[in-house]
């Protein structure tokens, strides 16, 4: 067996974090226990492909959230609403059962932002290595929420694509209605404003009701056409360019194109020629929320030094409190939540991968599944760059349009 092609799973430490690394010797993959954060997914170093993590790592000293207690860290990473998320995010995170901040009820009674889920200890339910792939599943139970969640991540030999599978178990004896979000946050020495630029299949889009405490890169509260939003002080600005303006940052929703079945986020650094994307069922999730701080945040653990966009696709448009997100759904016609039966359960599957692109390449264009590959359509007269990806799940390769 060649050195390259080995594949292994393995218990690992990550910035003093407990973590697992996932390795075929092409790429590999880090997630964290605490959170259950992917804080890492890149080529490695003896591949021959730009090395570059294209996931946000926070400019501050991470910690499992499950240490971390009001009174002793509070003042470095904020109160426990907003400090034991921030203690411990990184890279692709994961929102649930709700997609936002706790009510002051909620926050009072010890909920932090962004659901259970981010904010505890998930436990290793299987690892295994095959001659084929290798595979890691982790677990975690949300108590308030009574749910199980499960996360499956499966590494090919040869290929630079992470599968991922989660299924959400309904613990009630009744139905449950909640938020399902993939927090995908890119960040430099990847996402750079001179070099980097996201491509999304999107529509329409809405910026957030209640602006960006007092920095705000766009107007509140206005619906817009993809990718053009209004700023706050007049103009538009293109948002598939990141970090366009200092010192401000927004969030706003976007509707992905309805006349697909099969969606995706991109994100490409053309100085290393590195592609970074995921895809996945419009049907599981509808939505992006696209986050951008840049250096606006000067309170603690930001001081206005971070810079981050978060691509965050799932079943709803905007972080906002439980009862404000039920209160306006369905928007533009698609709904804004997922449901699982009374003691059901719910999957969906996802790819990340990684490519290296040709210098002409130009910008990505489309992105499309065919069978035992993904193939990613740049603005050039080039054929599409092919990816092998030879353990698509049937429910994705049902959503492309391409036929082999």
């Amino acid at each position: 067996m060649k050195r390259h092609e080995e594949l292994a799973c393995a218990r690992a430490q990550w910035r003093g974090r407990e973590a697992y690394c996932l390795s075929n010797g092409l790429v590999q993959l880090v997630s964290l226990t605490g959170g259950g954060h992917l804080a890492e997914f890149r080529f490695t170093d003896k591949s021959g492909q730009s090395s570059l993590n294209p996931l946000w790592v926070p400019p501050w000293k991470s910690m499992e959230p499950y240490h971390y207690r009001d009174k002793q860290h509070g003042t470095q990473y904020g109160p426990q609403a907003e400090g034991k998320l921030l203690c411990s995010i990184a890279g692709h995170s994961l929102c649930l059962d709700y997609f936002g901040p706790p009510s002051e009820a909620e926050a009072a009674l010890g909920m932090p932002i962004h659901g259970e889920a981010p904010n505890l200890r998930w436990r290793k339910e299987r690892r295994e290595v095959s001659a084929r792939q290798t595979t890691l599943t982790l677990g975690v139970r949300l108590p308030v929420a009574r749910l199980r969640f499960r996360r499956e991540i499966r590494l090919r030999r040869g290929e630079s694509v992470a599968y991922i599978r989660e299924t959400v178990i309904n613990e009630q004896k009744q139905d449950h209605f909640f938020h399902w979000t993939q927090h995908v946050t890119l960040g430099p020495p990847f996402l750079v404003p001179e070099a980097s630029r996201v491509t999304i299949p999107a529509t329409k889009g809405v910026t957030h009701p209640q602006g960006y405490g007092g920095h705000e890169l766009l107007a509140s509260g206005q619906e817009f056409r993809w990718p053009l939003a209004p700023k706050a002080r007049g103009g538009k600005v293109d948002l598939r360019q990141p970090f366009t303006r200092q010192g401000l940052g927004f969030v706003v929703g976007v509707l992905l194109d309805p006349r697909r079945a099969l969606e995706f986020i991109a994100a490409v650094n053309e100085e290393h020629h590195l592609l970074v994307a995921y895809c996945f069922r419009r049907e599981d999730f509808p939505w992006v929320a696209i986050w951008e701080e840049n250096g606006s945040r000067e309170h603690n653990p930001w001081r206005a030094n971070t810079q981050a966009r978060g691509l965050e696709f799932g079943s709803t448009p905007l972080p906002v409190t439980r009862r404000e997100a039920f209160a306006v759904a369905p928007r533009f016609g698609a709904p804004t939540f997922s449901t699982v039966a009374a003691g059901g359960r719910r999957t969906a599957e996802y790819v990340a991968f990684l490519a290296s692109l040709p210098s002409d390449f130009g910008e990505v264009q489309d992105i499309k599944l065919a069978k035992g590959a993904i193939l990613v359509q740049g603005s050039g007269r080039k054929p599409p760059v092919r990816v092998a990806a030879t353990g698509l799940a049937p429910g994705l390769l049902e959503g492309s349009k391409v036929q082999e």
